[in-house]
């Protein structure tokens, strides 16, 4: 049961109307392939009913999914990652598509609940799902799991990676603290279990 009621687009707040035109255009592109996906509508009619922070967290977000410096491999290991340490099957619905766009395959994706430890990941992606669990689990990244991450990325992706595993482990936070139910259109990519 949501804790708050999704607000119907149509009764969105004029500027979040606007913001929203804009980001859609940019997260759609010129391809379409986004119009046909899970739209959010339950995340997105929550966040509406605070404009001013809707389009400040969604200008956050955005830069975290659309231009970070991470490659799209990289960076949807971290958010299913969190989706599973959290148990958000909102997340994981929503970034089982984006991480299929990003290259991962179907066997990837699910061993993601494995986690670090499951083989045949590359050292750097055991890393990155190992530091999801540090970061999740004592809001930090041990020197050994730092290294092995500082010799593979750059220093604007080491610190794209923390940030995006903070986002998200918020919005896993939020989603469950306000009962944010998954769509009806988000059921075939639902987890069956953790």
């Amino acid at each position: 049961m949501p804790r708050i009621a999704p607000q119907c687009d149509q009764d969105w707040a004029p500027e979040l109307k606007t913001f929203m035109t804009g980001y859609r255009s940019a997260v759609i592109g010129d391809d379409g392939v986004a119009a046909a996906r899970p739209a959010g509508a339950n995340a997105f009619g929550v966040l509406a009913r605070h404009p001013a922070l809707a389009t400040a967290f969604l200008a956050f977000s955005g830069h975290l999914q659309y231009r970070s410096t991470l490659p799209g491999r990289y960076r949807e290991l971290l958010i299913l990652r969190v989706a599973v340490l959290r148990k958000c099957a909102y997340e994981w619905a929503q970034h089982v598509l984006l991480a299929a766009d990003a290259g991962l395959t179907e066997a990837e994706i699910s061993r993601v609940r494995t986690g670090p430890d499951a083989p045949p990941w590359t050292p750097l992606e055991r890393a990155l799902l190992r530091a999801a669990d540090e970061l999740v689990g004592v809001a930090t990244i041990s020197d050994a799991t730092w290294a092995t991450l500082a010799a593979g990325l750059t220093e604007h992706q080491l610190m794209d990676l923390v940030f995006t595993v903070g986002a998200y482990e918020m919005v896993a936070m939020t989603f469950h603290a306000l009962g944010v139910e998954p769509d009806s259109d988000m059921a075939p990519y639902l987890p069956t279990e953790w």
